[in-house]
């Protein structure tokens, strides 16, 4: 007897193909999930620098590579032409003011201080003999002028006995008239010669004043001339090393031609090149200091050159108490140059975090440790080994600084 077979429902037939839809289905639930929820990215905790945000004390400095150079370089010029004859000092000889560094030789300006030695020589015979010119006038005046005093005394008395004689009647009225117009002819012109005489006295005073000035001068050119040879000879202006001469025997030398340097070495600097960023803040008495073998020293700008250059500018820096032992020229230090006091602030170690995300936020990790997610923040100050966070962050958060260049642009992170 045939037994009845029962219909099978007609999902068995896809059945398969119905699983393989739902799995689908999940799929592009779960991918539609992912893709509208925040975008998840499993690190390793261990790859990346994890720091705790702190509110301490904050100081913002600049931390930049300076090298000892001396307080001072003193710039030897020839102060005179002529052949280096001999060379009395080498380069790095240490050196006293006065001390002979070369000796020039120059016979052309011999030959001209003996030209000018004879043309001195005859210019004083001509001013002598002037002066005993005017010397035997000046006596001629004088004894003019004398003259010419006794004959005013000889009218007065004459006068005199004139009006004595027409008072007891001796002469008559005329013959005293007579006499008065002599008087007074022979009074005039005795004025006028002593007048005359004065100012022959005071051109004779002008034209001695006058020679006595051209004999000065003519001694002072000739001093000037004679010192001249003076300045062969190159003499060190101030103690120090002579750190460079570019001269040789036999070498022409023209006048104000740099030939050599003296380093002063009672002093140090320490010159430095800073970013152009610091531009606006560096300026001459900031305090500074450099730390070395423990120890630190303190530093105080005192020139600074606004000019750009590669996109930095330059300093110098001087000491304002101890000084390494063991300082030398040309010494290399890492220099601190403080831009501000002492403040108290939230602060974060650096980190390339900085760099991926132009400090506009950073990666805070949970209350557990296990994620981190993106949270905005604020920077204000830095130096070399911190930032100063004004808001996104309070003291005591977790927050990774490393790493970043791993991290896309997730917007959570699980850590393992």
């Amino acid at each position: 007897m045939d037994r009845q077979l029962k219909k099978k429902p007609w999902y068995v037939k896809y059945i398969y193909y119905i699983i393989a839809g739902v799995v689908f289905l999940i799929f592009a639930i779960y991918v539609i999930i992912l893709a509208l929820g925040p975008r998840k990215l499993f690190v390793d905790a261990d790859e990346h620098k994890i720091e705790e945000a702190k509110e301490t004390a904050f100081m913002e400095y600049v931390d930049v590579e300076g090298v000892v150079q001396p307080i001072q370089t003193i710039k030897l010029n020839a102060l005179e032409s002529g052949f280096v004859e001999r060379i009395m000092a080498e380069e790095g000889a240490m050196l006293e003011v006065g001390d002979t560094i070369l000796i020039l030789s120059n016979p052309e300006l011999m030959r001209s201080i003996d030209d000018e030695q004879s043309e001195w020589e005859n210019s004083q015979r001509n001013y002598r003999e002037q002066e005993i010119q005017m010397e035997q006038k000046s006596i001629t005046l004088r004894q003019q002028a004398l003259d010419a005093e006794h004959q005013m005394r000889s009218l007065d008395k004459s006068l005199k006995q004139s009006r004595e004689e027409y008072r007891m009647g001796i002469k008559s009225k005329a013959e005293l008239d007579v006499a008065e117009e002599e008087y007074s002819y022979q009074h005039k012109k005795a004025q006028l010669q002593i007048q005359s005489l004065k100012q022959d006295s005071v051109a004779t005073i002008l034209r001695s004043e006058m020679v006595k000035a051209n004999r000065d001068a003519a001694n002072k050119k000739l001093s000037r001339t004679t010192n001249r040879t003076a300045n062969l000879v190159v003499l060190a202006t101030t103690a120090g090393q002579l750190s460079y001469l570019n001269v040789a025997i036999g070498q022409q030398v023209s006048s104000g031609m740099s030939i050599g340097e003296i380093k002063v070495m009672t002093e140090y600097k320490v010159h430095t090149s800073i970013s152009e960023y610091y531009i606006d803040r560096i300026t001459t008495g900031l305090p500074a200091n450099i730390q070395y073998q423990n120890k630190k020293y303190p530093l105080r700008i005192s020139k600074v050159v606004p000019e750009v250059k590669e996109r930095s500018f330059v300093c110098d820096l001087i000491f304002t108490g101890n000084k390494p032992n063991n300082i030398r020229l040309g010494k290399n230090y890492r220099v601190q140059i403080e831009l501000g006091k002492p403040e108290h602030a939230i602060i974060i170690p650096r980190g390339d975090f900085y760099q991926a995300t132009g400090g506009k936020w950073i990666y805070k990790l949970s209350a557990d440790g296990k994620t981190a997610r993106k949270v905005e923040i604020e920077i204000g100050r830095q130096n070399p080994q911190q930032y100063e966070i004004l808001s996104g962050i309070k003291p005591g958060d977790k927050v990774i600084v490393t790493g970043y260049n791993k991290l896309g642009d997730a917007e959570e992170l699980v850590m393992k």
